[in-house]
């Protein structure tokens, strides 16, 4: 019988509905949690993403990313002179980066760079499992990063952070997929292998392919591209002059990984394989050797001009107004100079060092290890002394390899006089052709030359002392000396701007204020002498008389407009050189004679440019301009006029017969050029100077102490200095035209009678040559010579104490000359050499200021 359909369904037995009611409160409860966890996973995800991303860098800073940079110094014939960076990278833009560097790198760092966006899924799965399986084997390896170049580029050049944690790493590929959005895979390229430090110093693929190969990216072979390519996973574990087996290992698995990525052909990777791993020992360069001063000093102003962070991390190309073989000559010339100054006056230091008796059983083993005292010569052996009899023998180790050889005799003899050589000790020696050896030693007594272009200030050379290693101290630049007489054509240089002649008479007689009684260097009185022969013969009591008539501000005037001195005291003394300066602004005042009385700033640097190319600084100093006005040039001099063009070539006149007949022949032998110059040796002969040019090249040489002591008697800046300047001065004149000293409009060269010689001076219209003419108030001799006429009234109580007429402590005696002395010597007598004259009166102190 079926059930009517209109009669309600039974209801369902009581274990149907609990069941039911049970399954959808689980499934509520489950997606409800499930619903929860999603969102607190999302919750913390975004604040995880929030935390870590919140203090992320830029990424706006790579698009100008400019990395410490080396800048680079350049000699006046672009050759490298001096590299000047905390970090040596040399940076290259992408496109100059050859193929096969970028390729090396891309197959052993990053194979699929161009194809990921910052961060290698893949790769990281890779180095997840093979760090699980090295967890799990206890092989204790570190764990391998699987960083893609974009994330490197974001761990070094932003997060700067090698630390290898979870927190990092996400941070890192946060950071590493901004860039892609960011930077083109090309920029991001560039700026890896230009910032990546690859060992030994060198950041950036052009450093390192220099440091390594000494070769530029485009000269490696697929074997060197592949090196470098090795370097970035460890630079000091794969380093081929530490480690060649480990790096011969690295650069094959490289070269393999290159055939692999198709970076180049399979069969030239296993064909590189069998290059051999030969790196070639490249450091960090410059400067050049014996340009060490000038590289300071250009480093020196170019921190004045930007700042040290600029200098040493911009990349400035800096060119420079160096000749190399300039200076090279000058450096050479003044440690010979130094040398046989030492060799005469201070005698055998004695030995640098000694070897015990078991140091001396291995000798060759003891001299291997043994430094080289700061400030010898690159051509000088550090050697022992391995027997003293017969005749001193010496022993020294050069690429591992052992010589030996007797000491000359005369170097026996002259050690003996004052340290006798005994067996072990430590000496400098020379090997000779004829297979002895040369006793050497670094002299105690220092010098300084600076030689620059007379019209435009540009410095030639500049060799600031016997060795930059010894001693960073720049005696062109820092040290504040005497110049002694070399100051004196300042004095008359003024005397030629107020119309006096060059025949003019002055008195040469005694002249006492006080105890400051000043002397001539012999000793000896002349009477009334011309300007010629005081400056020709360096005459101190008329070059006082001198300045007294023009007054001591007109000659300050001079000194401080011609750049010797910032500032001059108003007193006599200074005439004579009692001020101090140093030897580039003695060179740049007499530049200023040279060329015809332009003032000038002796200058070093020429122009700078940055990476770019672009020239952002350029020496405005010293320039003349040319324009054209009515269809004609028109130089336009923009140099400050210290003295009229006159008076300059009247100087430069009188200073000619300085070196052809006065204190200065030393400077002149030899040279049958134009060339002017004075001598100049302080009191008690603490300096020696000489300064001279001919007529577009200056050079001044200095020799002396730093600790100022007497050089010895009479030895002038004549005897010390003059022959120093004859060589530099010839190889200045090597590789130059002959030149004259150009005579100015209005000039007259006259020879006349001085009244010990023939002359030939240059006189201004109104003047009469050889004539003598009355001066307002004191002048030419005729009158006594007061305080008030020289300026001795101004001079101050401590004038009293300076060095005067007494004995002194280095045994000279300074006897003042009382009586009246013969007013000329006989005409007759020839003008003789400072060196070859009678010794003066056993007296040194000549007052204070200026010897000769």
């Amino acid at each position: 019988m079926k059930r009517s359909p209109m009669l309600p369904d039974s209801p369902p037995s009581p274990s149907q509905k609990p069941r039911f009611r049970r399954w959808r409160f689980l499934l509520g409860a489950a997606l409800g949690i499930g619903t929860f966890g999603v969102s607190a996973v999302i919750l913390t995800g975004v604040g995880l993403y929030a935390h870590l991303s919140a203090n992320l860098p830029s990424v706006d800073a790579l698009q100008h990313y400019k990395p410490p940079v080396v800048s680079r110094l350049y000699t006046a014939d672009d050759q490298l002179m001096a590299e000047l960076s905390h970090e040596r990278r040399i940076y290259v833009p992408i496109r100059a980066i050859p193929p096969l560097v970028r390729n090396a790198f891309i197959a052993a760092e990053d194979q699929n760079f161009y194809s990921h966006g910052g961060v290698d899924p893949l790769a990281m799965l890779r180095a997840g499992v093979t760090d699980i399986f090295s967890i799990l084997t206890h092989q204790g390896k570190r764990p391998l990063g699987a960083s893609t170049i974009t994330q490197q580029v974001a761990k070094v050049m932003l997060l700067n952070n090698n630390s290898l944690t979870i927190e990092r790493k996400v941070r890192e590929a946060l950071l590493a997929m901004r860039i892609e959005h960011t930077l083109s895979k090309d920029r991001i390229l560039e700026i890896y292998l230009n910032g990546i430090y690859l060992g030994n110093g060198a950041y950036g693929v052009e450093a390192a392919a220099q440091t390594y190969f000494n070769k530029t990216l485009d000269q490696l072979s697929d074997a060197e591209a592949a090196m470098l390519a090795s370097m970035p996973k460890s630079p000091s574990n794969y380093n081929p002059f530490l480690h060649p087996k480990a790096a011969m290992w690295r650069r094959n698995w490289v070269l393999d990984r290159m055939g692999e990525t198709h970076a180049i052909p399979a069969d030239e990777a296993q064909q590189a394989k069998q290059d051999p791993l030969v790196p070639q020992g490249q450091v960090r360069f410059g400067p050049l050797a014996g340009s060490e001063w000038f590289a300071a000093e250009v480093r020196r102003q170019l921190t004045s001009l930007y700042n040290e962070e600029q200098t040493t991390e911009g990349g400035l190309d800096v060119h420079t107004s160096l000749d190399p073989h300039l200076q090279q000559v000058s450096t050479k010339l003044l440690r010979e100079g130094l040398m046989a100054y030492a060799r005469t006056h201070e005698g055998w230091h004695g030995a640098v060092g000694h070897l015990d008796g078991d140091a001396m059983a291995d000798w060759q083993g003891s001299m291997a290890r043994q430094k080289n005292p700061a400030g010898m010569l690159s051509t000088w052996r550090l050697a022992v002394v391995l027997s003293t009899t017969p005749a001193p023998r010496v022993g020294w180790v050069k690429a591992h390899e052992a010589h030996t050889a007797t000491l000359r005799k005369t170097d026996e003899t002259w050690s003996r006089r004052t340290h006798p050589l005994q067996t072990g000790d430590l000496v400098m020696i020379e090997p000779q052709d004829d297979g002895s050896a040369a006793l050497e030693q670094i002299p105690q007594v220092e010098g300084a030359t600076v030689t620059l272009d007379a019209h435009t200030g540009r410095v030639l050379a500049l060799v600031g002392g016997w060795s930059f290693q010894q001693s960073q101290f720049n005696r062109v630049t820092q040290a504040q000396r005497q110049p002694g007489s070399s100051f004196k054509p300042l004095v008359y240089l003024a005397a030629m701007e107020r119309d006096i002649s060059p025949s003019e008479t002055f008195d040469d007689s005694p002249i006492s204020f006080g105890d400051w009684k000043p002397q001539n260097y012999e000793h000896d009185n002349w009477g009334p002498t011309t300007l010629h022969d005081a400056l020709r013969e360096s005459r101190n009591l008329v070059t006082i008389r001198v300045a007294a008539h023009l007054g001591m501000k007109a000659v300050s005037d001079m000194a401080v407009r011609s750049g010797m001195v910032d500032n001059m005291p108003p007193y006599l003394p200074a005439a004579l050189g009692a001020v101090e300066t140093t030897v580039l602004r003695e060179a740049g005042a007499y530049a200023a004679i040279a060329n015809g009385g332009h003032s000038i700033t002796p200058s070093l640097i020429d122009y700078i440019q940055n990476p770019d190319g672009t020239i952002i600084w350029r020496n405005q100093a010293n320039r003349r301009t040319v324009t054209t006005e009515n269809g004609m040039p028109v130089i336009h001099d923009g140099r400050p006029v210290l003295a009229s063009p006159q008076s300059a070539f009247q100087i430069t006149t009188m200073m000619r017969d300085v070196i052809a007949r006065g204190t200065g022949v030393r400077a002149g032998v030899g040279i049958d050029r134009p060339i002017a110059g004075k001598t100049g040796t302080s009191q008690d002969y603490h300096d020696a100077w000489f300064a001279g040019f001919s007529p577009d090249t200056v050079t001044v040489v200095w020799i002396g102490y730093d600790a100022p002591r007497s050089l010895g008697k009479n030895e002038t800046g004549g005897h010390l200095a003059g022959p120093i300047w004859n060589g530099i001065m010839k190889a200045v004149f090597a590789t130059r035209p002959r030149l004259e000293f150009p005579a100015p409009d209005g000039i007259t060269l006259a020879e006349y009678d001085t009244g010990r010689i023939r002359a030939t001076d240059a006189f201004k219209p109104n003047q009469i040559p050889g004539a003598s003419v009355p001066l307002h108030g004191f002048g030419a001799g005729t009158q006594a010579l007061t305080a008030a006429d020289t300026g001795a009234d101004m001079i101050p109580d401590s004038e009293t104490d300076m060095p005067s007429s007494s004995p002194s402590s280095s045994g000279t005696i300074t006897d003042p000359l009382d009586g009246t002395m013969p007013s000329h010597a006989p005409a007759s007598l020839p003008a003789a050499l400072p060196q070859e004259k009678a010794n003066p009166a056993e007296g040194g102190d000549i007052g204070v200021g200026g010897l000769y």
